[in-house]
């Protein structure tokens, strides 16, 4: 849908990349980590998405010639832009599977390439993956509250520009049902949804004439608004005149939407002026300024709800806005590179590395993730990143490697996964987290540690630097 092309990047990477051509390093094979430091919401874990799309754009990305003809005005030399024109990312990619819950500081996926394509590609690597984990997690957490009602995002008027677009296809990793967005239903497949505008009704002159004339254009999934003039005293009492009439000619109405005041109290209002006409089977959907502690409140008050349409809060990913994804080289001309910090939290970690999973017997997460070099198999111990004196046994326990190569030489290395699948393994993940990890008020911690081998180079590589 976008063009996404060389120049959308950053100015700074195209003026490091000419660097590193003119001085003859572009060749030089360059590995780069992905992770963030901080989890979203405050909450327990986060929800890794936009893998796909990052791994299809990088497989088509080039410079153009409009691209081309733009820099040629911007102080670039010609024989830098002569190498561009012939760009093409050739690099190997390993990552966590998406859909996959992920922690601060592991390396969700590493960039292995010569230096000028591994930063080339640094932006729109950012760019994707920052933005679908924040709203996949956002909506992992509502589907954690809704529990098996029905979410949908209504999303895309309130989103950043485009950025709707992706976010209803983050969404659904993070478990929603489906999106009012018609365009990804058209490119991702995702059902699509939707009701009617105030403005509709507000068109008629009466109500009930609005409603009956939407019923007899769309009878199937049909969904009534009802708020436009007076819930309780005409909208509902209306919709049930037209629920009644669509009976008789063999039809059902869907549900009746309520998009404003006290939506506990209407909802409850609502189910007891239906099921006493009879129509149970019409559903009651809300809408207006939902997230995940609104959902979890409606649900704690009772309230009859069976379909969310949540917009604003979702595709902003309200109140973070913005995941802190980083990108931090660690290994360069043979040698393993680290970034220094007044705070040790802040030091990277070197050298092309693994991630290993813990769980017990049963397959369940024992709340612990180990970063280790590529090479080592199996752990005994992980120490924590930051404190010297603890560390925790694992040799008993299972240990499941989490970066798997993904993208070859340029080229995709895994076969292509739905939407749905990718959901539902993200909600078969979720399942193995325990319930103390996915509470809203004060999560346990999840853990992550290093191996002896890492820690060592790490505190290696921190002496040698202080003493240059």
């Amino acid at each position: 849908m976008f063009d996404f092309t060389g120049t959308y990047t950053d100015q700074y990477q195209l003026s490091m990349a000419q660097v590193y051509f003119r001085k003859q390093q572009h060749e030089e094979v360059a590995v780069f980590d992905y992770f963030f430091r901080k989890l979203p919401f405050k909450g327990g874990y986060a929800i890794f998405a936009g893998l796909g799309d990052l791994l299809e754009i990088l497989q088509d990305l080039r410079f153009t010639k409009k691209d081309l003809d733009y820099l040629k005005t911007k102080d670039f030399n010609p024989d830098f832009l002569n190498y561009l024109e012939d760009f093409k990312f050739q690099g190997t990619i390993r990552a966590v599977q998406e859909g996959d819950l992920i922690f601060p500081n592991i390396p969700v996926l590493q960039v292995k390439a010569p230096i000028i394509q591994a930063q080339l590609v640094e932006t729109i690597l950012l760019n994707l993956l920052n933005f679908q984990t924040l709203i996949a997690t956002k909506a992992s957490r509502m589907r954690l509250t809704a529990k098996d009602k029905v979410l949908l995002d209504f999303g895309l008027r309130r989103a950043q520009g485009p950025g709707g677009y992706l976010a209803s296809k983050a969404a659904m990793v993070g478990g929603f049902n489906g999106s009012s967005n018609v365009i990804t239903g058209r490119d991702f497949g995702i059902p699509i949804s939707g009701t009617m505008a105030h403005s509709y009704i507000q068109s008629y002159d009466d109500e009930l004439t609005a409603f009956r004339d939407f019923a007899s254009v769309r009878p199937k999934n049909c969904v009534l608004l009802v708020d436009t003039y007076d819930t309780l005293k005409s909208g509902i009492p209306n919709a049930i005149t037209v629920a009644k009439e669509m009976e008789e000619k063999g039809q059902k109405l869907l549900a009746i939407r309520l998009d404003s005041g006290d939506l506990a109290y209407l909802s409850k209002r609502a189910r007891a002026f239906l099921d006493n006409a009879s129509l149970s089977y019409v559903q009651i959907a809300v809408s207006n300024q939902l997230d995940e502690y609104v959902i979890k409140s409606l649900h704690d008050q009772g309230a009859p709800i069976d379909i969310f349409g949540v917009g604003t809060n979702l595709v902003t990913g309200n109140p973070d806005a913005a995941l802190d994804g980083v990108y931090k080289l660690a290994y360069f001309k043979d040698k393993p590179r680290i970034k220094l910090s007044e705070t040790l939290t802040k030091t990277t970690l070197p050298h092309e590395k693994q991630v290993f999973r813990i769980s017990d017997e049963s397959g369940k997460f024992v709340g612990a993730d180990a970063i280790s070099m590529r090479d080592e198999e199996t752990l005994k111990v992980m120490h924590h990143p930051h404190e010297p004196h603890k560390e925790l046994d694992i040799s008993s326990l299972k240990q499941e490697a989490l970066l798997q190569k993904v993208m070859e030489n340029g080229t995709l290395s895994i076969t292509k996964r739905s939407l749905t699948e990718i959901a539902e393994y993200s909600k078969a993940r979720l399942q193995q987290l325990p319930y103390e990890y996915k509470r809203f008020d004060n999560p346990h911690i999840y853990k992550v540690g290093i191996s002896a081998g890492l820690k060592a180079e790490r505190d290696r590589l921190i002496a040698l630097h202080k003493n240059n």
